[in-house]
């Protein structure tokens, strides 16, 4: 018996393929309430690796409540993540 179709379908995928491959930056809102800001690198299942000032961090998903390009032209106006 196949898988219902709702079950294979991943959102998430194709938006961080689309964000890595443009190298956009990104604001990353945790749930805590801080902002991370970053290039993303890498992702998968469970976390995402973004670059900010030739250092990565690694985020884990669940901790993320939202993420957000950061519109064009905003970019050289960001502070560092802090």
């Amino acid at each position: 018996m196949n898988k219902p179709a709702s079950s294979s379908i991943n959102i998430q995928d194709p938006f961080f393929y689309q964000l890595r491959k443009d190298g956009r930056m990104v604001h990353v809102y945790l749930i805590s309430g801080k902002r991370l800001t970053g290039i993303l690198k890498r992702f998968d299942r469970f976390a995402i690796v973004l670059e900010n000032l030739n250092q990565e961090q690694l985020v884990y998903k669940h901790a993320i409540a939202s993420i957000s390009p950061v519109p064009v032209g905003d970019e050289r106006r960001l502070p560092e993540n802090g």
